[in-house]
């Protein structure tokens, strides 16, 4: 008996019976679809977060610098660094602002203010809506300007704010730009933010120096060699006090939440599979129960001249046979389920995240399924071939 008379008979089988053998495959079904879904979303959240981190920058650099004795870095000195770095870009400095904040009488509680430099908006891939950007001129002379959030514009203005006033620590601050929509303009979202020139809020706050820069850099590629550069010459303004600052890449965090990714996903994907060896248990189950019901048929093969070989290939084959099937069903699932769950992402987070099984998933799923049924298949077909004809034939 070839492989293909071994496949036949065990597609007539699986056919004879379709109930058992359906329910035989779902614990397979359930595993591969559930290592789908599981693995798509894995794919699918770093994709997601990867876009987010591009929309961001992923050549950006966060700075903190404490000094001696609590004392900061001049932004002019920082400047001068990355415009003698052979790897740096841009750079601003980064002065929150605790005080109170109103348009007219309504407070703006969950709106930030910072206090940044003319290179904040281009360091952070933001495009100005109207009026204008914040320009050198307005950080020499300490003006009383602002950059707002779209939000800030549509919520408190109508969408109508270049040349209206914004009051903060009681000092009129007039509105001379509009930042172009980047999320989705909602009170809690990246939209709804106000931004002066840091020397006019620093003179405000009475903070001599900042602590806190975003510094880019040209490559990509040499993100290591432009921190180290960075760090380098932070150090030797310290004198050598390598204790004084830090710097975290984008690059470096974009990588940290990725390998938290994948653990997650790992640790999920090994639970998700505990199915498929449950799976095949059962297949191993149903294939005894099958080797009982036919012990009188393989009592007549063997007595007609077939070998142990012959014997064994035929339910092992039929138990791979199952198993790949189930394999295959689970996998439609696991498409159908990563299209379902994209949907609910949508809908309960209103964030536009693909689950995206990977065709190595479902590869590892075809090959695993089948797998499963051939190692489980392999004691009952062991079984089978091990029978005497004799009393196979006497079996009632």
């Amino acid at each position: 008996m070839n492989i293909y008379e071994s496949f036949s008979m065990a597609m007539k089988n699986i056919r004879s019976n379709k109930t058992r053998s359906i329910l035989t495959m779902l614990g397979i079904i359930i595993g591969v679809a559930a290592v789908i879904i599981i693995t798509g979303m894995g794919n699918g959240m770093e994709i997601y977060m990867r876009e987010q981190f591009e929309s961001m920058g992923t050549n950006t650099m966060y700075v903190s610098v404490w000094g001696r004795s609590g004392s900061g870095m001049n932004v002019d000195d920082m400047q001068d660094i990355v415009d003698n770095s052979e790897y740096l870009d841009k750079m601003t400095p980064s002065i929150s602002f605790q005080g109170s904040k109103k348009i007219g009488t309504e407070s703006l509680d969950n709106t930030g203010i910072t206090g940044v430099s003319e290179q904040y908006l281009d360091i952070n891939a933001m495009e100005i809506s109207g009026g204008r950007n914040i320009q050198y001129m307005d950080i020499k002379n300490r003006s009383s300007v602002c950059v707002i959030g779209s939000y800030v514009n549509r919520k408190y203005f109508g969408g109508q704010s270049i040349g209206e006033k914004i009051k903060i620590n009681g000092r009129d601050f007039t509105v001379v730009g509009v930042v172009d929509e980047k999320a989705d303009s909602t009170e809690y979202s990246s939209d709804n933010f106000i931004i002066v020139p840091y020397s006019t809020l620093a003179r405000m706050m009475n903070i001599k120096n900042s602590d806190q820069f975003t510094v880019t850099f040209k490559d990509d590629d040499k993100s290591a060699e432009a921190k180290k550069e960075l760090e380098d010459a932070i150090t030797e303004y310290y004198s050598g006090d390598s204790d004084t600052f830090y710097i975290q890449s984008m690059t470096e965090i974009l990588d940290m939440m990725n390998q938290m990714t994948d653990i997650m996903i790992t640790i999920l994907t090994i639970i998700a599979s505990i199915s498929l060896v449950v799976g095949g248990i059962g297949i191993m189950n149903i294939m005894l129960v099958s080797v009982t019901e036919r012990t009188k048929e393989i009592g007549i093969r063997k007595a007609l001249g077939a070998k142990e070989r012959y014997i064994m290939n035929q339910f092992v084959i039929e138990a791979a046979v199952t198993s790949a099937f189930g394999g295959v069903i689970g996998i439609i699932l696991g498409y159908i389920g990563s299209a379902i769950f994209t949907k609910i992402i949508l809908i309960l987070f209103a964030e536009n995240m693909v689950v995206k099984p990977t065709i190595f998933a479902v590869m590892v799923s075809v090959g695993i399924s089948a797998g499963i049924g051939v190692f489980f298949g392999y004691m009952p077909a062991k079984k089978a071939a091990r029978l005497n004809p004799i009393d196979a034939l006497r079996y009632d």
